[in-house]
């Protein structure tokens, strides 16, 4: 079987989405009418990730808030937003370039998602030819929901995290139900768990291992054959062209990551200062039994905060540099990151959202024709690029 290759999940709204997005916020249009534009820039979406000849897609993520709040909010300015929630909760991250991302707070129990990633992918299903992704919120993210001292009157923070980790596995078996190919779990708060900033006060409670208990919780819910279409997506944070934590060294935080038992991982790694490093990490602490279930390790061949297009060939060298470390059948690619994880982006270094957009298909291809040749240069071609999707 050649080399497998998947996105991780976003990509830039047009400008007409994020001008809609902005009505509705501020009551201009109606929700059906921003069902209208949603509709066309996942159709979009669909269509021109399918022309790239990748072997699964995805929605780009276009009807979502965003990565993390989806299933809180009907818009990333809090609109909508879901029971016992209030709009001040305390950072998720804080950027290079100074802006942050906040997160809401629970008030009270129980805790419930409004919206389930399944409902955005029923929605894609009608638009695909191919096998779709979807990724979904790993329960680490949204347990920063709870205060990080003291506990909720009448709801316990136990009772709490039960809640969580039943909506999360409802989340996953949801989009396997409607018909998702894989499943990956955003888990971006990983690296930035090990910065301790200052101005951040969860960053320095060393949370690391208890985000990966928590979400083992979930995982562990599931069979090994299940598993293997479960993946964890980890990366530095990429948002409006800049990052949170990509000066967190990955040996603080990959040892600890691959304690997870999910079956593959999207690892950010075409923008790292030093691959062939990572590389070698990846191919020391991944297992091949996570308790049932080989890992495999799809590295980051694509940097969707640079608009400089990466040809099939610098794809193809960083893919078989990687198979000297991680053995070849456990070996993929991906994209560092969702081009535009938060639905609100500008994208200030590609100069505007709908250029991004056209970039980010221009990198896709680049990815898929990349593996397909790194593939057929380590001999592992066993299929077209159209079969390599990561299934057995």
């Amino acid at each position: 079987m050649s080399i497998p290759t998947e996105p991780v999940g976003s990509l830039p709204r047009p400008a007409k989405l994020q001008a809609a997005i902005a009505d509705y916020d501020a009551g201009k249009i109606t929700k059906e009418e921003l069902k209208v534009e949603q509709d066309a820039a996942c159709k979009d979406s669909i269509e021109r990730m399918e022309a790239t000849g990748a072997p699964i897609v995805s929605d780009g993520e276009q009807r979502a808030s965003s990565f993390a709040t989806y299933p809180l909010a009907d818009t990333l300015a809090g609109t909508g937003l879901a029971d016992n929630l209030a709009g001040d909760g305390q950072y998720f991250a804080i950027f290079t370039d100074g802006h942050h991302r906040q997160l809401p707070r629970l008030t009270g129990g129980p805790f419930k998602y409004k919206t389930y990633a399944a409902d955005y992918l029923k929605e894609a299903m009608k638009m695909a030819h191919k096998p779709l992704k979807q990724a979904v919120i790993a329960p680490s993210m949204l347990s920063l929901l709870y205060p990080l001292d003291g506990e909720i009157e009448g709801y316990t923070r136990e009772q709490f995290l039960e809640d969580l980790v039943n909506e999360c596995e409802k989340d996953i078996r949801q989009c396997f139900e409607v018909g998702a190919e894989r499943v990956s779990i955003d888990f971006t708060e990983g690296r930035l768990a090990c910065r301790n900033d200052p101005n951040n006060p969860w960053t320095g409670r060393r949370m690391l291992e208890q985000f990966v208990e928590l979400n083992n919780r979930v995982i562990d819910r599931f069979s090994p054959e299940e598993r293997k279409n479960i993946g964890i997506h980890t990366c530095p944070g990429g948002d409006c062209d800049s990052t949170h934590s990509a000066d967190v060294d990955y040996a603080d935080m990959l040892p600890s990551m691959f304690k997870m038992n999910a079956g593959y991982f999207l690892i950010q790694l075409a923008s790292e200062s030093d691959k062939e490093r990572v590389y070698q990490l990846c191919g020391e602490h991944s297992r091949a039994d996570a308790n049932g279930v080989p890992q495999v390790c799809f590295i980051g061949v694509i940097n969707p905060l640079n608009p400089t297009v990466e040809t099939p060939e610098q794809v193809r060298d960083d893919l078989v540099t990687a198979a000297k470390y991680i053995p070849v059948e456990r070996l993929g690619s991906t994209d560092d990151c969702g081009f535009s994880p938060f639905s609100i982006d500008v994208k200030p270094k590609h100069g505007s959202p709908d250029y991004a957009r056209d970039i980010a298909f221009q990198k896709i291809e680049s990815r898929v024709k990349g593996t397909a040749m790194a593939s057929e240069q380590l001999g592992v071609v066993g299929a077209t690029i159209a079969d390599t999707a990561g299934r057995d």
